[in-house]
């Protein structure tokens, strides 16, 4: 038995399939993957992300820590709630894990939100409160609160029915910005569907009701297996698959989350790789025929070096099987991929094929 969330007991209810993530007991899916994918594309869908790591930091030296930690740079974040994505990177470069962080709101000043991905909870909080030790800082892991994600077209107004005492608030809000509205509730324009809605962070307690009301608002309940789908079309990566310990930023798509005017753990690397010559880059491939694309499928393309595939699925949206793929730097526009032996041909695209709503390729 693995961990479970605060709203494990309505997974079961709604007869999910639960499966094993990162520790934790997750639904994967309640009816169909391609319903659920459908719901969000086209109207609106909820997640719990209860899984994720919530953590609040607070001290004189926040700002200065978090500039340290992270590529991107929190300096940038003017706004009150406002987030920012950003990696965290080892000394050679490598991703540690890839995260939101949310700048102080009016309510809480000197208070500092950061989400971190489940299955490398232990990893990052061992760096993070090593590196903490030379700072006036105090990290705190938040386990008494849940997450719930609330995506789609018709997200924002299902929020803002659910919780009418805070409408007015939340749509003042703009993209990537949170609010706290109440005491431990925080609600977000954020997400990881490439669609419009909110994260909302929540007392554990509070989060059966939440999502029980959501439902009776005509929410559908979503898993695992449509967050992936939605989040590869969207070209959004994922730890573990698209990037880690091992790879650059640089190589990942990820060159726009670099702050270059700050220092940085993991700079004089990058710099020394930018110098040299990025040799890899992360790119989009559509599958022309029939067939299922995953990780870990070799990729030829001719004239240069075999790549590898790091996430495949097939996208409901374009109703074709998509992966990302890190392959050698080239102006190439097809490739072959090798499934189970025989090598069938592949588009090469920009990582990102649908977002609101739409097919991008």
């Amino acid at each position: 038995m693995g961990l479970r969330t605060s709203l494990y007991n309505e997974h079961v209810a709604l007869n999910a399939r639960l499966v094993d993530f990162g520790g934790w007991d997750m639904p994967v899916q309640y009816a169909s993957v391609l319903e659920e994918h459908h719901a969000v594309r086209r109207g609106v869908g909820m997640f719990d992300v209860s899984h994720m790591t919530l953590l609040e930091l607070t001290g004189p030296d926040a700002v200065m820590y978090l500039q340290r930690l992270l590529a991107n740079d929190v300096a940038k974040l003017t706004l009150p709630g406002k987030a920012l994505y950003s990696v965290m990177l080892n000394e050679r470069g490598g991703v540690i894990d890839d995260l939101i962080v949310y700048a102080p709101t009016p309510e809480q000043p000197e208070l500092w939100r950061v989400i971190v991905n489940c299955g490398t909870h232990d990893k990052d909080l061992a760096w993070m409160q090593a590196h903490a030790a030379s700072f006036r800082v105090a990290l705190i892991e938040r386990t008494d609160l849940a997450m719930v994600a609330v995506q789609g077209p018709q997200a924002r107004a299902v929020v803002h029915a659910v919780l009418p005492e805070h409408a007015e608030m939340l749509q003042t809000l703009a993209v990537f910005q949170g609010a706290e509205v109440a005491q431990d509730w925080f609600v977000a324009r954020t997400g990881y569907t490439g669609e419009a809605g909110y994260e909302v962070i929540l007392p554990a307690e509070h989060a059966a009701t939440f999502w029980q009301n959501l439902l009776a608002a005509g929410v559908t309940p979503c898993g695992l297996g449509a967050r992936d789908t939605l989040r590869l079309e969207a070209g959004m990566p994922l730890y573990g698959n698209d990037m880690n310990d091992d790879t650059s930023p640089l190589t990942s798509n990820l060159g726009w989350s670099i702050a270059w005017e700050h220092d940085f753990i993991g700079k004089a690397a990058l710099l020394a790789e930018r110098e040299a010559g990025v040799s890899h880059q992360l790119v989009g491939l559509v599958l022309e025929g029939r067939g299922v694309l995953r990780s870990h499928m070799r990729v030829v393309i001719d004239g240069v070096a075999d790549g590898e595939t790091t996430s495949g699925t097939f996208s409901p949206t374009l109703e074709k099987a998509i992966a990302f793929a890190r392959v050698p730097v080239t102006n190439a526009t097809h490739a072959m991929v090798d499934i189970r032996g025989k090598l069938l041909p592949a588009q090469i695209v920009k990582p990102v094929f649908a977002r609101n709503g739409k097919a991008l390729i």
